[in-house]
């Protein structure tokens, strides 16, 4: 296979572009011509940005009933019609092609490496399908006044594969992927309480404290993402995680499917406020 490699990593600072305040539009637009090509957290602040899955429509239906079947980890936002690269009700120039800054390819459920587009992979049967991130909900935390440690020193969030199994559809099943965040007692019930309004990125958290009861091992040594640091007095709380249908994919084997690479997200024109309920 003939892949375009990703660009190096840009720095988010010396663009003339100020990363926290200038619109979704003008973030893309950087992506799209490979001027960045990092972790898109904290970034465009105000707009939901989402996880991305790519496959073929042989297998889009049987995709479709695990995100219903399973709306903690895959909380469906939008699907593309049959071949299209536009999720117009997400934003109106959006290109699923170009428009996301790291792209992973998956072969018969084993990635085949990360790529910068992917126009020259693109199929007349894709369907393409944008799940809810916890990045939306991050940015209530930090307007809330909750300190994320991740976003303070510019790292990846840590994300585990936990022993919980997520139900079935068809060819898809898979393990349930958390992210973790880590707070002191006090800011976890304000973390629940806040995440809690947000169930179309991930909503309340699936488990707090205590990681060997849901199958990690070792909480220091992240699966995905970059390991974590837990002060003393804080308790890790983990959230259902939009990597775990990569992880489905994996198992369902289609001949070729496509995500984001984690923490490299699609930035959409949608306001986060407008996921919030009560």
């Amino acid at each position: 296979m003939n892949m375009t490699a990703a660009p190096a990593v840009e720095p988010r600072h010396g663009l003339g572009l100020d990363w926290n305040t200038s619109g979704p539009g003008e973030l893309r637009r950087r992506i799209r011509a490979g001027r960045y090509s990092g972790h898109t957290g904290g970034l465009a602040r105000g707009y939901v940005q989402a996880n991305l899955a790519v496959l073929p429509a042989a297998y889009a239906d049987e995709f479709a009933r695990f995100c219903q079947r399973n709306p903690k980890p895959c909380p469906l936002l939008a699907t593309s019609e049959p071949g299209s690269p536009r999720l117009p009700e997400l934003a109106a120039d959006l290109d699923l092609r170009t428009d996301l800054p790291s792209y992973r390819v998956f072969r018969n459920g084993e990635p085949d490496g990360d790529v910068a587009s992917i126009g020259d992979l693109w199929q007349d049967d894709f369907v393409a399908f944008a799940l809810g991130c916890s990045y939306s909900f991050e940015e209530a935390l930090v307007d809330a006044g909750l300190s994320l440690r991740h976003w303070n020193d510019g790292s990846v969030c840590p994300m585990y594969l936990t022993d919980i199994e997520c139900a079935p559809a068809g060819r898809f099943h898979s393990r349930l992927v958390v992210s973790m965040r880590s707070f002191t007692p006090a800011d976890v019930i304000r973390a629940v309480q806040i995440t809690s309004r947000y169930p179309r990125v991930h909503g309340a958290p699936v488990h707090l404290g205590m990681p060997e009861r849901i199958g990690i091992e070792n909480i220091e040594r992240a699966w995905q993402g970059d390991d974590p640091v837990v002060a003393p007095g804080e308790m890790p709380v983990f959230w259902a995680c939009g990597v775990t249908p990569q992880v489905a994919l994996r198992a369902a084997r289609p001949h070729i499917a496509i995500t984001h690479t984690p923490a490299h997200m699609l930035v959409t024109d949608v306001r986060n406020a407008s996921l919030a309920v009560g």
